[in-house]
Parts: structure tokens; sequence; C-alpha cells
């Protein structure tokens, strides 16, 4: 199948939206490098990021590059196996303990307040089923809109 810039407009791309510091919105595609606009207002920027993404594809393809598609949700399972020293693992279950909740969740938050510090514009919604300590804001993590 000879893929076209219908098909690849039409894939679930993640745009970005970054509020500029004096007014207005950067906006980027995340998964085709370069691929940035701005706009005055959310809608206008939304609208740019299309044209540029068309115009991004149509050199693309007319120059026979690569063009990445998006990752699909599906590609994760939300699983992944860790090895770590005994003493790390042993220091994760006391604190959990202490906070009164699993293992599986008190790593969950603490990885997800990790990648929130490393990349400030990533943010996880993370359900607690009660109070903790280690959960921000009421026991979420505030995703900020992109």
């Amino acid at each position: 199948m000879e893929k076209t810039i219908d098909y690849y407009m039409n894939l679930p791309y993640t745009i970005e939206l970054i509020p500029e510091p004096e007014g207005g919105w950067c906006v980027a595609v995340k998964e085709l490098p370069g691929c940035l606009s701005e706009g005055d207002t959310v809608e206008e920027a939304v609208e740019m990021i299309h044209d540029a993404m068309r115009g991004w594809l149509e050199i693309s393809l007319e120059e026979e590059h690569d063009i990445p598609e998006p990752n699909l949700d599906e590609e994760f399972s939300g699983k992944f196996v860790a090895r770590l020293p005994r003493s790390l693992h042993r220091q994760l279950v006391e604190t959990a303990e202490r906070e009164g909740v699993s293992l599986n969740q008190f790593v969950n938050v603490a990885l997800a307040r990790a990648v929130e510090r490393t990349n400030p514009s990533v943010s996880y919604p993370v359900k607690v089923e009660q109070p903790l300590a280690v959960a921000e804001k009421k026991g979420k993590f505030v995703a900020r809109k992109k």
C-alpha cells in the first residue's frame, strides 16, 4: 500500500502545545522532527500545525525520507520487570508499608514524580485509593494539556 499525505494526516500524531511567555502558543508534532508552528490562540496554533504537517509530509514524501508514525498506546503493556539491589527493594517495601500502600502503587507514583521532574511538560494521572504522603495535589498528578 502506498502511503499518501492523507494516510499520514489521519494518524494520531502527538500535538504538543506550549504557552509562550509573551503570549500565544508554540505548537509541535512530537514524532515529526522540526514540524513546528505558532498561533495567537490554541485554535489558531492547532490549525497552523496541520498546515505545517501537510508541508512537512509533502517534502518528506517527495524526497523519499522515512516518515515516523506515532507510537500507539497498544504497543505498551504497562508492565515491565526491573532488577534492583536487594537493599533498594527492602527500602521500597518498607517505605510503601509506612505509607500504607502497595509496593506497586508506591513505585508507580515515585516513577511518575521522577518523570515529571526530568520533563515538566509530561504528567501522568495517578489513581489513588486513599490519601498518600507521596501523592501530590490531592492524590493526582495533574496533566497539562498538550
